[in-house]
């Protein structure tokens, strides 16, 4: 899938990897002493894993999860999923940068899940982008 240019921040190879794991022990998370060790180490970094985790999430909702086909790009259905995206993008972002860190980091990333669960199965779509990854995804065209 191509996406266009973001006017969201860059995020580099390895964040995009970062949040990807994150999201994957979420959604995967079975309460073991594993699962809640790898989590910690995770929300030991904080308010950096929340902002991390709402960029992601904004370049998910606008490059990703809600691509408006070309043919309907001008007209009002496009239009509004468009502003409903860039709503809610900073939104997320907003919500992360308020505070909260490991917290919010972990709700904004369920929020995720419920919107790639939408679109496909989660693990199918996590592996699509971590996919990406090495095509440039996320990352300004040169």
């Amino acid at each position: 899938m191509e996406t266009t240019t973001s006017k969201l921040p860059e995020l580099a190879p390895e964040q995009i990897t970062r949040a990807t794991d994150y999201i994957e022990l979420v959604w995967r998370s079975q309460g073991s002493e594993q699962d809640q060790a790898a989590l910690a180490a995770f929300h030991a970094d904080g308010l950096e894993l929340a902002l991390l985790i709402s960029e992601f999430g904004a370049l998910l909702l606008a490059d990703y999860i809600s691509v408006v086909p070309d043919e309907h790009t001008d007209c009002d259905a496009g239009n509004v999923l468009e502003d409903l995206v860039a709503v809610t993008s900073r939104y997320l972002r907003r919500w992360c940068h308020a505070g909260g860190g490991a917290q919010a980091a972990y709700i904004a990333a369920v929020f995720l899940i419920e919107c790639m669960q939408e679109v496909d199965q989660v693990s199918q779509f996590l592996a699509d982008i971590r996919g990406n990854v090495g095509a440039g995804y996320g990352q300004a065209a040169t």
